[in-house]
């Protein structure tokens, strides 16, 4: 399985509440600059699952219109909840990405590395992308790539 966390692009301070918080021109810009690298690197079947946030919409729609809202996934959800909503380690689908937010992706990809949740932090629409596999009967966690919008 692979699993990828993308942290929303960067997002308007302030809103009506923190779900309607919209991303801005940067952060569109963002979101279509890591939507573009991440198309031509994953399966046309892969699953999309986004927070009810409209920043994460937002920044999934730049992926395309093939995605479902998780509830589970909004601001403030546990780690356990994003792996249990990817079916991790042997997932609900091949490829799995996980449209979220920080804490949360960063605790994710801290117990993913370490066994331990830990204040890891994931920059405004950057990817972590992790595989899980067997080696000898052992299953394994693989970091697989990292990527952030100023680096495209």
């Amino acid at each position: 399985m692979n699993l990828i966390l993308w942290r929303h692009a960067e997002a308007e301070d302030h809103a009506a509440s923190d779900l309607a918080r919209q991303l801005t021109p940067r952060g569109r810009k963002q979101a279509q600059g890591i939507a573009k690298w991440l198309k031509v690197r994953i399966d046309d079947d892969a699953l999309l699952l986004a927070s009810p946030a409209t920043r994460t919409i937002q920044t999934v729609e730049a992926f395309g219109d093939r995605y479902r809202v998780v509830d589970e996934l909004a601001p403030g959800a546990r780690a356990q909840a994003v792996l249990a909503a990817a079916g991790w380690p042997d997932g609900i689908a091949e490829t799995v990405v996980v449209i979220g937010h920080q804490p949360t992706l960063g605790h994710v990809a801290a117990l993913l590395m370490t066994g331990v949740e830990a204040e890891w932090s994931i920059k405004k629409s950057g990817i972590w992308w992790f595989q899980s596999r067997s080696r000898n009967g052992d299953g394994q966690t693989v970091l697989r790539a990292v990527m952030n919008p100023d680096l495209l």
